[in-house]
C-alpha cells in the first residue's frame, strides 16, 4: 500500500524541491514565522484537507483530513529557524536578517532543516490526501512553530489544539541530521534529552578597577560560579546517568578599568530522567546562590528558568511496529541504531499531554559516501551538524525519503 502511494512523489518531486529551496532562503525566526505558515496553509488547502487552521499557538497551523472511520493519526512537523549566519555557500542561501525577541537584529538561518521538516510533511499530506482509496481514518497535520524555544508545542496546547481538533491516537514526527542522505536512524525510550534554560543575574557593587577593595566584583562571581557549575555532572550526577550542564552566555562590564554592578549568565542543562533533572536544577541553584554568598554580593541572584521540554520518549512498542514498517519498506541495509541524543525536542509534549504513543526517529541529509566514510573512521566532527552555519542536507535522497518516511508511518497507524 505504501508502495502505491508513494509512486505520486514523481510527480511532485521538483515542486517539492523549489518549495524547499525557497523556505531555505527565506528563514523566520521563532515566533516570527509568518510568512512560512501562510505557505504551509496554502499547500494544506489546495491538498483538499476538509479544515485548515492557522494562528494555532502563536503562528502554528493545522490542517484536517477526515477519511472515514478508523484511527487519528498525527503528523508532526517544526518549521523555525535560527540566529546563525548560514556559510553554505549554496545559491539558495539565506541572507536575511531579523530582529529577534530582546530587539537585537541577528543573521537568519535553517541551520536546523525545519525548512526539510517542513517540505516532506507538505508532500506526505499530498500524496496522503490523493490516495483516500488507500485508507481509512482522519489524518491531523501539525506544523508546529517555535521549537527552537522549546515553546512552541504548549502554546498549540495551550490555545486547545486538543479540544478543537481530533485527538489523535498516537503522534509521529522526524529530524533531519548528519547520517548519510537516504538512510533512517532510530532509537526507542528515552531518545532526546530534557532541556531547561536559565538566566542568571549576579548583584555586585561597581568601581573603579583601580580600588577592587571597594567593590564586590560580579565578574569573578560569575566566574567561580562557571567554574563551580562544572562539578555537578562529575561529582553529583551518577556515573551510570547522563547530563549535560553549560553555560552558553557570561556577559558583564563595558570597559578593562570598570567593575560593573551586574553580571549575566546564560545556563542550559539536559537530562534523560526526571530525577537527574531535579539534581542538576537544584544543584545549579544551590551553587549560583553559594557562589553570591560568599562573594558578599550586595543582594541574593535573580533566576529565571525558562525554555523547558522533557525528554522525547519514543514508545517502545509503537517504535517496534514503526520501524518494522520502514524497515520493510526501505530494506534494513538503510536503517542505522542510534544512540541517545542529548539534544532536545519539545515533540514529546503532544503525546504526553494526551497519555498516547509518540514515534519519533531521524533520517539522513548529508551526502552518502563522504558521511559513510567519516563515519567508518569516528570522525564525527568533519561533518556539518544541525546548528552550523555550513548545515545544509542535500536536496536529494534527504526530500524524498523524509517524505516516504512519513507515509510509511502513517499508514501503519491509519486502517
Amino acid at each position: 500500500m505504501a508502495k502505491t502511494v508513494t509512486a505520486g512523489l514523481a510527480e511532485l518531486r521538483e515542486d517539492l524541491a523549489g518549495f524547499y529551496r525557497d523556505l531555505h532562503r527565506h528563514p523566520e525566526l521563532s515566533r516570527q514565522e509568518t510568512r512560512t505558515a501562510a505557505l504551509l496553509a496554502r499547500r494544506l488547502r489546495d491538498a483538499g484537507f476538509d479544515e485548515v487552521a492557522e494562528q494555532v499557538g502563536g503562528t502554528g497551523v493545522v490542517g484536517v483530513l477526515r477519511n472515514g472511520d478508523g484511527p487519528v493519526v498525527m503528523l508532526r512537523a517544526d518549521f523555525d529557524a535560527l540566529p546563525v549566519e548560514e556559510k553554505t555557500g549554496l545559491p539558495y542561501a539565506s541572507t536575511v536578517r531579523a530582529t529577534d525577541g530582546e530587539g537585537h537584529e541577528v543573521p537568519v538561518m535553517h541551520a536546523c532543516g525545519h525548512d526539510m521538516h517542513a517540505v516532506c510533511l507538505t508532500g506526505a499530506a499530498t500524496l496522503l490526501a490523493g490516495a483516500r482509496d488507500q485508507w481509512k481514518g482522519t489524518l491531523l497535520v501539525v506544523f508546529q512553530p517555535a521549537e527552537e524555544l522549546a515553546v512552541g508545542a504548549r502554546d498549540m496546547v495551550g490555545d486547545g489544539l486538543f479540544e478543537r481538533f481530533p485527538k489523535p491516537g498516537i503522534v509521529l514526527g522526524q529530524h533531519v541530521g548528519p547520517l548519510p542522505a537516504g538512510f533512517i536512524g532510530h532509537g526507542s525510550g528515552p531518545l532526546m534529552a530534557a532541556a531547561d534554560s536559565l538566566n542568571v543575574t549576579l548583584h555586585g557593587k561597581g568601581g573603579h578597577g583601580s580600588r577592587p577593595e571597594a567593590t564586590v566584583d560580579p565578574v569573578l562571581m560569575a566566574a567561580n560560579v562557571v567554574t563551580r557549575l562544572q562539578g555537578i555532572v562529575a561529582r553529583e550526577v551518577p556515573p551510570a546517568e547522563s547530563a549535560v550542564v553549560t553555560v552558553g552566555r557570561l556577559q558583564a562590564g563595558t570597559k578593562d578599568n570598570i567593575i560593573p554592578d551586574t553580571a549575566e549568565l546564560g545556563i542550559n542543562i539536559r537530562a534523560f530522567t526526571p530525577a537527574v533533572r531535579d539534581l542538576v536544577r537544584g544543584a545549579i541553584e544551590r551553587v549560583v546562590a553559594g557562589e553570591a554568598q560568599a562573594a558578599g554580593a550586595v543582594r541574593p541572584p535573580e533566576l529565571h528558568w525558562f525554555g523547558s521540554a522533557p525528554a522525547l520518549v519514543s514508545d517502545p512498542e509503537a517504535t517496534g511496529t514503526t520501524v518494522a514498517a520502514l524497515s520493510a519498506y526501505f530494506g534494513a541495509e538503510r536503517m542505522l541504531p542510534m544512540p541517545q541524543v542529548n539534544a532536545s525536542e519539545d515533540v514529546g509534549v503532544f503525546g504526553e499531554t494526551l497519555g498516547v504513543p509518540t514515534v519519533f526517529w531521524f533520517w539522513g541529509g548529508l551526502e552518502a559516501e563522504q558521511t559513510m566514510a567519516a563515519l567508518a573512521r569516528g570522525h564525527l566532527d568533519e561533518l556539518p551538524g544541525n546548528h552550523s552555519p555550513h548545515f545544509a542536507p542535500v536536496v536529494e535522497p534527504t526530500l524524498s525519503t523524509g517524505v516516504e518516511a512519513l507515509v510509511v508511518a502513517a499508514l501503519t497507524w491509519l486502517d
